[in-house]
């Protein structure tokens, strides 16, 4: 049973603090429940009143005739710590408040709400809210809230932290026939949130996307690994409140949460295969687009059209969001142009020209979809004589709908106008057909399909692998750290100072002197050779242009004196008060033919750290002129951020002889991910910058900040990653040297070729199916993995040519790591050999370790092996000989 059964498959309802009163809550709660036709138990609760709404009342929780699976508070906050209490020895499960006003001290001095919590921890209660509008769930005929609006049946689940958006959304939603599988107003999350949602919703057959309102993350590493594993299976659109940074303090003050960058939620968004949208109206077209659309086969937009201004502004649209407008063929334009006048555009998009006729769309329509030149269509009418608006719209549908290949395209439409194109829109619409009032809309409508296929493609797509930092460098780099925090709880550093620690992660630093006055500057640069750079050392100054602090190409001794003196003479005048450590001396870098590059480390409150890419300089504001990724990065991450960050104009990338190497770039910044990962101290870095010649990547200036860190080093990365920590190596019964790890996403084609070694018989026994090739996406489900939720040990031989895989065992977890579902595999040819017990002992092991109540697994009566292994390893059996299966459940923690 699912932890939210009680709450989202209810069979019974208590409302505490029902009324008679029109508009207090537990009036109007009362009456959605009976006006939603909800077939369960419904039991108003108040010791004022004998009946509400001709329903029989009950004076307290306790005199309740049956536990109801769901209790709905329309209570002030004051009294809910009592009724939590009483709802806690009435062993109800689900709890729904909506009051506000929670966060009041109560006696103790201790929050409601802290109270509260604690009481439904103790007793297995789930919360939702407080400040919850409440639930809906049409499906059960469910109105829980108190709304002024339902919601309709529908295969969309809506989860929003705004109850004002709940509101907003359910009466456009009715205006255009959309339904909802799941309503549900978060609140302040007290208890449940999105992750605890996410897991839930993935799985209901009613729900087939998922639409998230958020102002703020709380818990990053519950919610990145629930909504990896929904992205999966459900489309998932979030619109993220606080874009700017009054907005993240309006949404600070909203639902608590903290001051993360706009630009980090992205790259979170991203990184988990949702789609995300800027604004309600985008979150509008985009559910209307999702709703009715085949999943995309290619980005390559066609457009059809009665006007040309408005396909103009269509294909700006297009291009400036990064979208693709198709090529027609020769064949296409010819075909074209026998059914189009001789003045049609002959060329996409297709201007039929102003007085195109209904049987000429038809006619353009079926040409188009009758080649492969594009992958979606856009319809586009503008009002018209000729085209009659409802009976052009009408025909359309009739042509799309008989046309045998129209389930190869995105069809979208646009008509334009108000008063006589909305009976039209109305058409499209009962025909689940997207629709859109502007041309701009309905482009921006088809970039959401483009950037949801992007997302999901780079969900999925298989990583490479960098330069692998040694184990002796990183304990190095370590020891480096050790030290320089030595009776120090943080220490800022300079480019001079952290040249050791960058180098042992294989980084190019710019050789750099310390020197106390101009005298010593000329010496140290007489050394060095010229030309130099001298720059300002002091801690208190963050901008060096701030004062003129670095001058570059300095090609004698009179020119670093001078520069020298004027430096040092310009700080004491503008920033008297600051710290002076002295100037920095370099020999000038080759600046010419080269790239600037700025790359940050910060640790965000929420999301821990976070890796920042931009072209830098000294008015770089981060929340603006940055691109941003969550560590781990691998190689194909680190290329998605650069080239996101090139094509959003973050990097702006300048004709050079030698062009930046982009692999190069790559690997620097996994470089720094495995520093961020492996080094818990790094508070923060500041790279300012870096230069790209080519290939050769040199820093110029850096600063960093180490802090202390007490505790797991991982926890504080919002996605998990590989641990490390698990592997170990081992002999097989015949002497076989093999490797136990955690799997990779880099071992998808190992992964390949060990099922082309496991017999069909075999197969069949794992999956309870005859199982074909495995294509790209299936093999990537089972390679790359979140180690938070779900682990996977393969076993490697170090003795075979080319290190195969030749075993496999897995272990899924549900959210609340009660039970861990198992398999295991094994090369065919490699059984009787120990192996199959060494990795179920791994996997038993790991269970342990994450406290796992029980291990389950399931195999065939026939498979003698699995069972008699099981058996021996303390797993309870249960052989269904009938059913054709043979369940084995292994009790843990």
């Amino acid at each position: 049973m699912s932890h939210l059964t009680h709450l989202l498959k209810p069979q019974s309802v208590a409302v505490v603090g029902a009324s008679i009163k029109p508009m207090r809550a537990g009036n109007i709660v009362m009456k959605n429940l009976l006006h939603g036709g909800f077939e369960g138990a419904i039991m108003p609760v108040t010791p004022n009143y004998s009946s509400v709404c001709g329903v029989l009342a009950y004076r307290s929780i306790d005199d309740l005739p049956i536990v109801p699976d769901v209790a709905i508070l329309c209570t002030h906050a004051t009294y809910n710590q009592t009724l939590f209490e009483q709802l806690a020895v009435k062993q109800v499960k689900a709890v729904i408040v909506l009051s506000a006003d929670m966060h009041f001290a109560n006696d103790d001095g201790e929050s409601i709400q802290a109270a509260c919590l604690a009481i439904a921890k103790t007793n297995g209660m789930r919360v939702l809210g407080p400040n919850s509008l409440g639930l809906v769930l049409p499906w059960m005929n469910f109105n829980a809230s108190f709304s002024p609006v339902t919601a309709t049946k529908g295969k969309i689940a809506f989860i929003s932290q705004s109850a004002a958006m709940c509101t907003t959304i359910l009466d456009w939603a009715n205006d255009k026939n959309i339904g909802f599988s799941a309503f549900v107003s978060l609140g302040n999350a007290l208890d449940i949130d999105f992750a605890d949602l996410l897991d839930h919703l993935s799985r209901d057959s009613h729900t087939e996307a998922i639409l998230l309102y958020v102002d703020t993350i709380k818990d990053a590493r519950r919610f990145m690994s629930a909504a990896r594993a929904a992205s999966r299976n459900r489309r998932i659109l979030v619109l993220k409140g606080g874009r700017t940074h009054a907005g993240r303090l309006a949404a600070q003050a909203h639902t608590g949460g903290d001051n993360t960058l706009d630009i980090i939620y992205d790259s979170a968004i991203r990184r988990t295969g949702m789609l995300r949208v800027n604004n309600s109206h985008e979150l509008f077209a985009a559910v209307e687009t999702l709703t009715h659309s085949v999943p995309l086969r290619g980005e390559r937009l066609a457009i059809i059209t009665n006007g040309g201004g408005p396909a103009i502004m269509a294909v700006d649209t297009l291009l400036d969001l990064g979208g693709k407008l198709a090529n027609l063929s020769d064949e296409t334009i010819d075909k074209l142009s026998a059914l189009l006048p001789p003045s049609w555009s002959h060329n996409n998009p297709i201007d039929m020209v102003g007085d195109a006729d209904d049987a000429r769309y038809v006619k353009t329509l079926n040409a188009l979809m009758d080649t492969d030149c594009a992958d979606a269509i856009l319809i586009m009418h503008s009002p018209s004589a000729v085209a009659h608006s409802e009976q052009t719209a009408k025909a359309i549908v009739a042509a799309i709908q008989s046309h045998p290949r129209h389930r190869r395209f995105n069809i979208l439409t646009n008509w334009s106008g108000e008063l006589t194109a909305k009976p039209a829109r109305d058409i499209f619409t009962q025909a689940g057909i997207p629709t859109y009032r502007t041309p701009e809309s309905a482009v921006v409508a088809f970039m959401h399909l483009v950037e949801y296929r992007r997302n999901q493609k780079q969900l999925m797509e298989t990583p490479t692998t960098a330069e692998p930092v040694y184990i002796a460098e990183l304990n190095e780099a370590k020891k480096w750290i050790e030290e320089k925090l030595l009776e120090k709880e943080t220490v800022s550093l300079d480019t001079h100072q952290i040249g050791p620690f960058l180098r042992h992660f294989n980084f190019k630093v710019l050789p750099t002197w310390i020197a106390s006055d101009s005298s010593e500057a000329v010496h140290v640069a007489e050394q060095i050779g010229y030309p130099v750079a001298v720059k300002l050392r002091s801690p208190d100054i963050a901008h060096k242009s701030d004062v003129q602090g670095v001058m570059l190409n300095l090609r004698n001794s009179n020119e670093v004196a001078s520069a020298s003196e004027a430096i040092l003479d310009r700080t004491k005048l503008s920033y008297p008060s600051a710290n002076i450590h002295g100037l920095l001396v370099q020999g000038m870098a080759k600046l010419a033919g080269g790239e600037e590059i700025r790359i940050k480390v910060k640790t965000d409150e929420t999301f821990g750290p976070v890796i920042l890419i931009g072209q830098g300089g000294s008015e770089w504001d981060e929340s603006i002129d940055a691109a941003s990724a969550l560590p781990p990065l691998n190689m194909a991450l680190a290329r998605y951020l650069i080239v996101r960050a090139i094509k959003s104009g973050k990097i702006r990338l300048q004709k050079l002889p030698e062009p930046m190497d982009i692999q190069g770039l790559s690997e620097l910044l996994v470089r720094v991910s495995q520093m961020v990962v492996d080094c818990p101290q790094v508070h923060e870095l500041d790279i300012h910058p870096v230069l790209a010649n080519g290939a050769d990547f040199t820093i110029l200036d850096a600063d960093l900040v180490l802090k202390q860190y007490q505790g797991d080093a991982q926890q504080r990365l919002a996605i998990r990653p590989y641990p490390v920590e698990y592997e170990q190596f081992v002999t097989l019964k015949d002497g076989e040297e093999i490797l136990l790890r955690p799997i990779l996403p880099e071992d998808e084609p190992h992964h390949a070729d060990f099922i082309h070694n496991v017999s069909k018989e075999d197969l069949y026994k794992r999956f309870f199916t005859d199982v074909g090739e495995f294509n790209h996406e299936a093999l990537a489900n089972l390679t790359q993995i979140d180690y938070d939720r779900e682990m996977a040990f393969v076993a490697v031989s170090q003795t075979r040519p080319g290190n195969p895989i030749i075993g496999v065992s897995r272990a899924l977890i549900n959210p609340d790591n009660t039970d861990a579902e198992f398999a295991i595999l094994i090369r065919s040819d490699l059984k009787g050999n120990g192996l199959g017990k060494l990795l179920m002992n791994k996997i038993i092991e790991y269970c342990q370790h994450k406290g796992t109540k029980q291990m389950s697994g399931m195999t065939m009566p026939t498979n003698r092996g699995m069972l008699m292994l099981a058996q021996k390893l303390g797993f309870n059996l249960d052989i269904q000989f009938e059913d054709g299966v043979a369940d084995m459940v292994l009790a843990l923690n």
